[in-house]
């Protein structure tokens, strides 16, 4: 048969997120490991079993995890931090949990953004360790599928570069070693699945899409090379994703048994080069034509005339129909969403349905359907239905260019800053949110099924407000926030009060570990439509004489946090949104809220994987926040903050921003963040996260104070700001007021040491 299908891996989180509940339930005590276990099991197997019946003829298996994919990989490796006191055989369940979220002990590892998408995983610390194989995860997946389900599984690993080059905590002059030692770890563990008969593994290698540095071309030879001498028998699928292939015709000669590459991310990079350099006869293609990341239905006959034009290059029992990425990054089916309107549900393909089209697109690929042209006709009825409807102008606003900017400079601008706010040195301050408590959410659902009338609900917000503007007085905060206790999400709060912007019920996808995001729709154009966030800071600032910041999410982070429309330029939609932010930023100013934090947390991940595409995003990118904050007078302070990110790649695109106050992360990295400074001058306000707030864990105040004095040997005192590393909705009460004021002691110790 002629053309195959394959997948690269499925959505973790569970049709009813029953993945989460199981992760969350075990953490709280109410789930035993051996019921975890068993549970996990469960939800595994109905995955193959849905891509089985799907008609997947490859289905990878190995994609499942505990927490994430990357740290899987990191604990079969064996390089379990030593902080962790971990001696060797398989990492136990607490020691993989703890690597992950932390413990009362000791620190999680780092997290980050996984390329440019928001999925974040936890980086490998190297350190000193050799990689030695602990336990064959793969082997176990491989076995399982096979004995449950009677599926012969394509075990999915990341590749030895790509986690090389993910990981951290080793010297750049002792990566051709390291590489090397690994390599022998993956002729272990595909030696074992060669025993066991696996025919084809997925290696996944995303970094062969960025910048590669040519002296690692010819590692990366001699990794491939290895493992096709001392395990030939095993076939390999070297698998990339997001952009096109770097270096594609060195690519393309690697022994391996096949590559995939993406034909959706690349701006047709990748089918230029194949119909340049063509490919090899005895490679198998797996080729992305359905788009792995966004959830617009694909329009059938423009991939049925890719596929042919593939065809072209490579034999037709050679290709396999693939996503262009795993379906990790989408929704699992669009059959749950009951009340979307039924002409952009129609539009819509979330991974289920993403199955559906593989199918489709392979019976009319090899004409094995009888109705082809009736399934092209009513594909076609589907998008011009989206015309109809009014939502789209006809002919879209041309790009700005223009650029824009506050009045004043930022030294001038501080001036009058200080004079207006008094704030002691090294000023205290949170990101935004705190404890979206179960009687939060109660609320929100009790006023959506409308059992609260909108008048109660206010008064049940107002109240958490007000108890929070009480303890962050009592902690000592300087500058207070009202605590967010109306917002569901920081994209999609915005979203619901914005023209241009659908929502889901529940179309969850993974952001980290158990947490779970519902990115918006971004259908049509986006309109301001009235004050989304006057109303709760108002009343907050009512409560207290100290200052209280206006909570906003930035334009770049609402477009990359969101599925944006794939019918116009990515900055033309963030305009739009900077647009509307921006009215909101003065419907603030003008009810007296005059600081104003901006968030963009979401800047660095929309960057394109090649540095050479770098600066065209990174313009218009800042010109979007620009457009969105300065237009303000020189006394309001615009703050802005972003989260797990390599902030020394794009310094001068932060300091470009021009916001008065930016509030980093630096606490999981473990003041990585400060070499940078060390090497570049950063003159406007700067707080550096002090604690991270995605372990449950209380930091010490010599832990916090350590950071702070670290900061200081490289940041002045006169611009530093103290802050967590992020929004607290995600911890309790007392966690919460604990670690804030151990915050505000270690902040007042180093006050007293730089004022002395």
């Amino acid at each position: 048969m002629q053309l195959k299908t394959s997948l690269l891996g499925y959505p973790r989180i569970g049709e009813k997120r029953e993945w989460k509940k199981a992760l969350e339930a075990h953490w709280t005590g109410n789930l035993s490991s051996e019921d975890l276990h068993a549970e996990m099991k469960h939800i595994r197997l109905n995955h193959l079993k849905k891509q089985q019946d799907a008609g997947i003829e490859i289905i990878p298996v190995g994609d499942f995890t505990y927490y994430d994919h990357i740290l899987d990989a990191t604990a079969m490796f064996g390089l379990v931090p030593e902080r962790f006191e971990y001696d060797g055989g398989s990492v136990s369940l607490e020691t993989y949990f703890s690597m992950a979220r932390g413990n009362k002990d000791v620190p999680a590892s780092e997290m980050t953004k996984w390329y440019n998408t928001n999925y974040h995983y936890i980086v490998p610390e190297i350190g000193n360790k050799a990689p030695a194989l602990s336990e064959n995860y793969l082997l176990a997946a491989y076995k399982e599928a096979k004995e449950e389900l009677g599926i012969e599984g394509k075990p999915v690993i990341i590749g030895p570069y790509s986690f090389l080059k993910l990981a951290k905590h080793y010297k750049n002059d002792a990566f051709p070693e390291l590489l090397s030692q690994l390599t022998d770890v993956y002729v272990q563990l595909f030696q074992e699945l060669a025993d066991e008969g696996v025919q084809w593994v997925q290696v996944d290698e995303p970094s062969l899409v960025t910048t590669i540095p040519e002296e690692d071309l010819p590692l990366i030879l001699k990794t491939y090379e290895t493992l096709q001498n001392e395990v030939p028998q095993l076939n390999v699928l070297l698998q990339t994703y997001f952009e096109a292939v770097s270096h594609y015709e060195k690519v393309i000669e690697l022994p391996v048994a096949g590559i995939g590459l993406d034909f959706v991310h690349d701006q047709g990079k990748n089918l230029h080069a194949l119909q340049t350099h063509g490919f090899p006869k005895d490679k198998v293609l797996g080729a992305g034509v359905i788009d792995g990341r966004n959830i617009w239905k694909a329009k059938l006959k423009d991939k049925l005339v890719l596929v042919k034009e593939i065809q072209k290059y490579v034999g037709d029992d050679k290709v396999w129909l693939q996503p262009s990425a795993s379906l990790l990054h989408t929704p699992v089916t669009v059959e749950n969403e009951p009340t979307l309107d039924e002409t952009l549900k129609q539009a819509l393909s979330f991974a289920d349905e993403k199955m559906e089209e593989l199918r489709t697109l392979q019976q009319l690929g090899i004409g094995e359907s009888e109705a082809n042209d009736k399934q092209l006709e009513d594909n076609e009825e589907i998008f011009a239905a989206l015309k109809t409807k009014g939502w789209r102008k006809e002919e879209p606003d041309p790009t700005t260019s223009t650029d824009v900017g506050r009045s004043l400079s930022y030294e001038e601008r501080r001036k009058k800053q200080l004079e207006k706010w008094p704030l002691p040195k090294l000023p205290t301050t949170t990101i935004g949110s705190f404890p979206q408590t179960r009687d939060v959410r109660r609320l929100r659902a009790r006023l959506k099924k409308g059992e609260l009338t909108h008048s109660e609900y206010q008064s049940a917000i107002q109240s958490h407000i007000k108890t929070w503007i009480d303890h962050q007085e009592e902690i000592g905060l300087d500058v207070l926030v009202h605590g967010e206790f109306e917002r569901n999400d920081m994209v999609e709060y915005f979203g619901e009060r914005l023209e241009g912007f659908a929502f889901t019920k529940n179309a969850w996808v993974q952001s980290y570990g158990s947490r779970g995001v519902k990115p918006p729709i971004i259908y049509g154009d986006v309109r301001f439509k009235e004050p989304m966030t006057v109303e709760e800071t108002v009343y907050a600032q009512s409560l207290t004489d100290k200052p209280v910041k206006g909570m906003l999410t930035g334009p770049v982070t609402i477009l990359n946090w969101s599925f944006e429309r794939d019918d116009l330029p990515k900055q033309q939609v963030a305009f739009q949104i900077a647009e509307a932010i921006k009215e909101e930023v003065s419907a603030l100013e003008n009810a007296g809220i005059e600081m104003i934090q901006i968030d963009e947390p979401a800047l660095r991940e929309g960057l394109p994987l090649k540095r050479e595409d770098w600066s065209s995003y990174l313009e218009w990118a800042v010109q979007a926040f620009r457009l969105s904050s300065s237009y303000v007078e020189n006394t309001t302070q615009i703050h802005t903050h972003m989260c797990y990110s390599e902030f020394q790649d794009i310094i001068d695109a932060i300091s470009a921003l021009d916001a008065d106050v930016i509030s980093i992360e630096t606490s999981r990295s473990q003041g990585d963040i400060l070499e940078t400074f060390e090497d570049n001058v950063y003159d406007k306000g700067i707080g550096l996260g002090v604690y991270d707030i995605h372990s449950p864990r209380v930091p010490s105040e010599e832990e916090m104070l350590h950071i702070i004095r670290r900061a200081l040997s490289v940041l002045p005192a006169d611009l530093f700001w103290v802050n967590p590393d992020c929004g607290l909705k995600t911890r309790n009460e007392e966690e919460t007021v604990a670690a804030l004021k151990k915050m505000v002691n270690a902040a007042q110790q180093a006050r007293a040491e730089v004022t002395s």
